[in-house]
């Protein structure tokens, strides 16, 4: 897939207020820094279209991007946010599990998981979440440029192991770095085979 176009659409702060639209969505979710802002402007060849930030946490609402006018990328708040309090922490779920479980259009969900940590278990249960949910996903590790080839195929393994614990069938993953670009065709060509069989 070449993307010709990447617009930003809306930022909603619940799902009722997301566009109407009949185009499929593909939304992005992590950790807080786990480099999502930078993945979506890789995956996209626009540097600023997704606003990056040193700080974590800067992604508040449901940001709605529009792709060669075809499709729906959708930036979604990070979780586990530490520095946010209790009650906006549960404002911030209330919000991405409204999306995740009600918008219609979501044709699938890409949790982002940093390379360089192991297993974490908040990234565990958001999984397990997703799967008890039947919500469909994909696993995006990012930050695969930090790391050597072999570590980084070794964490890769070892969170996938984990994941066995609790899946019979593991959901697609793939290796990404937003410096290197690497991950990038392999990531389009998925979400273009997506929508293909729609």
């Amino acid at each position: 897939m070449t993307i010709k176009t990447a617009e930003f659409l809306v930022s909603s702060a619940t799902v009722e207020q997301c566009p109407p639209s009949t185009l499929p969505e593909y939304a992005f979710i992590g950790r807080s820094n786990v480099g999502k802002s930078s993945l979506i402007n890789m995956l996209t060849g626009h540097g600023r279209l997704a606003k990056t930030s040193s700080t974590p946490g800067k992604t508040v609402l449901i940001n709605h991007f529009i792709i060669n006018r075809q499709w729906h990328l959708v930036d979604l708040p990070g979780y586990g946010f530490a520095k946010r309090s209790k009650k906006q922490q549960e404002k911030f779920e209330q919000m991405i599990a409204g999306y995740i479980l009600r918008r219609e259009q979501m044709t699938s969900l890409f949790v982002l998981i940093d390379i360089r940590h192991e297993p974490q278990r908040i990234d565990l249960e958001f999984i397990e979440w997703l799967g008890e949910n039947g919500v469909p996903f994909a696993i995006i590790f990012t930050k695969a440029d930090k790391l050597s080839r072999a570590k980084a195929g070794a964490n890769v393994a070892a969170f996938m192991k984990k994941l066995e614990e609790q899946w019979e069938e593991l959901p697609p993953h793939f290796v990404t770095s937003s410096e290197t670009r690497q991950g990038r065709d392999e990531l389009l060509q998925y979400i273009d085979d997506i929508n293909r069989s729609i």
